[in-house]
């Protein structure tokens, strides 16, 4: 368990990724009570360095008592790392807070947005679980619209950045938007189809039921953190040629009658949200505009009209931000506030 102290020995795993690489960031911006700093990467990274507050910091590959000494520690390594050395820092007296699917659905670790179940923190074993990044935004809205009036069904339809595949994404929708656009032939290399100027169906691996990994992470990962099994969830997962900046079309079917106006102000006296919403002056949430904020942006907030008690809402956030590397962050804020 976690002691309270004045400053923290924080850890980064997956430094030298785009998420891990935004943990740092984070955790300089937000002035992270940090007595000491340790980057780990894989053996490929050996020997570099990455800055914070100033000064280069060395990139360590990972042994079995790299933990020791270490508070908190943030991983974005992927899953198959988070098996093996989660239990590993847990055990050497570490808070692992972990980015990620490997302990989401895991009964035994809490999975945790801070505006939606901060209460679950108290439960924690040594491992906290940091939810999809398309879920994250998701449930930010939807949580002071279910205390309001009760969600009964979400059918969420995701426009995801190639920032959520990471860097090599990135990389690859550049290098085929500048073939395309010099008459060049286009090269796959991350995604199975162009990206560029596309959008794909196909967020991670399909699944017998014909959802795909990412749809039904969307699907329970939903309720879970929001804590009500009765809440339906249906979801498609579309990745598009934009870098950095998740946007999703949300319908929400609820209990009680919601209006478009009381929807808009549960919204926004919501933590960590903001209310973007004038359509007739062109203003709603774009991924452009959000890239680099904290907040969750929602807009083009309507009644459907198809329902007796139905909403539509246009949902925008950084995918890196507050869909990874600031919920972690903010994970770990509220621990030591609690601690």
């Amino acid at each position: 368990m976690l002691k309270k102290k004045e400053r923290y020995v924080v850890a980064v795993l997956g430094a030298t990724g785009a998420v891990g690489n935004e943990m740092i960031a984070t955790l300089e911006a937000r002035e992270f009570p940090i007595a000491k700093l340790r980057l780990f990467a894989s053996e490929r990274s050996e020997g570099r360095t990455l800055e914070f507050e100033g000064s280069e910091m060395p990139v360590e590959t990972l042994k079995e008592d790299s933990f020791k000494g270490i508070d908190i520690a943030l991983f974005s390594a992927g899953a198959e790392r988070s098996k093996i050395w989660a239990p590993v820092a847990a055990k050497s007296g570490c808070v692992v807070i972990d980015n990620s699917s490997q302990w989401r659905m895991d009964p035994e670790v809490p999975l945790v947005v801070p505006e939606v179940n901060a209460d679950e923190l108290k439960r924690h074993k040594g491992i906290i679980a940091n939810p999809n990044c398309s879920t994250i935004q998701m449930v930010v809205v939807l949580k002071p619209i279910h205390d309001a009036a009760k969600v009964r069904r979400v059918v969420v339809t995701t426009f995801q950045a190639v920032s959520g595949t990471g860097k090599k994404a990135m990389d690859e929708l550049l290098q085929q938007t500048t073939d395309l656009l010099n008459f060049r032939e286009v090269k796959c290399a991350v995604y199975p189809h162009q990206i560029a100027f596309n959008c794909l169906p196909h967020i991670d691996k399909f699944l017998e039921n014909g959802y795909t990994k990412e749809e039904m992470k969307m699907v329970n990962e939903t309720k879970k953190i929001m804590g009500d099994y009765s809440i339906r969830v249906t979801a498609t997962t579309v990745r598009v040629p934009v870098f950095r900046g998740h946007s999703e079309s949300v319908n929400i079917e609820t209990e009680r009658k919601l209006t478009a106006n009381a929807a808009r102000a549960a919204l926004a006296g919501a933590p960590g949200v903001v209310v973007y919403d004038a359509p007739e002056k062109n203003i709603y949430p774009l991924a452009i505009d959000c890239a680099g904020k904290d907040e969750t942006y929602v807009g083009r907030i309507r009644e459907d009209e198809t329902i007796e008690n139905g909403l539509n809402l246009w949902v925008v956030s950084d995918n890196l931000r507050k869909g990874a590397a600031l919920n972690a962050v903010q994970i770990a804020e509220k621990l030591i506030e609690t601690t």
